[in-house]
């Protein structure tokens, strides 16, 4: 069996994988959806931790009903939310990763400025995800992973339907916005 197959795994080939390739399989899994949860990123080593502690707790009750991707995904789905809810109580604030100083003197210096740059789209991402409720942020994402509408409603254990509006109503709040931070810059040009 080989781990560039997990979709077509069964409930009995996973819990014959030994831990370490679920692990290796999933981990960059993991801890982009919990970024993408709106984790801060200094969490996110202990959350991904934790994460993989239920997965190896609850393994032997994987039924295969859902593919792996899927119910790891509900795992981190729950722990972010539980954590979220937990910093609101601790009224605890995420600060953003500082941006390191560039030196353009630097012989890499292109290099670090295309880093940066895709470091603040993320982080644009990221605010749009954030700015979204918990159901329209996690359709957002399990979308973003290519997950089927049909494999997203299964996750969210919604109907189909519910799934797709949820999904509309995602989109258009995004896009809306993505416009109001926009038009300022626009309205400085005129």
């Amino acid at each position: 069996m080989s781990a560039s197959q997990p979709s077509a795994w069964g409930a009995e080939a996973v819990r014959m994988l030994d831990f370490r390739t679920i692990f290796d399989t999933y981990g960059a899994f993991v801890v982009r959806t919990l970024r993408k949860l709106g984790v801060p990123s200094a969490d996110v080593p202990d959350l991904c931790q934790e994460i993989f502690v239920v997965v190896h707790r609850r393994l032997q009750d994987y039924d295969g009903r859902a593919s792996l991707r899927t119910w790891i995904y509900a795992i981190c789905l729950r722990t972010a939310s539980s954590h979220r809810r937990s910093m609101r109580a601790r009224r605890e604030d995420a600060v953003a990763d500082p941006e390191p100083r560039l030196n353009g003197a630097t012989p890499d210096a292109a290099r670090q400025d295309n880093d940066l740059d895709a470091r603040r789209t993320m982080a644009e991402v990221e605010s749009l995800l954030a700015a979204l409720d918990d159901e329209k942020r996690a359709i957002v994402i399990l979308e973003i992973e290519n997950l089927s509408i049909s494999q997203i409603a299964n996750t969210l254990g919604c109907p189909l339907q519910t799934a797709y509006s949820r999904l509309h109503a995602a989109r258009k709040a995004m896009r809306a916005s993505l416009q109001r931070r926009q038009a300022p810059s626009l309205i400085g040009r005129a």
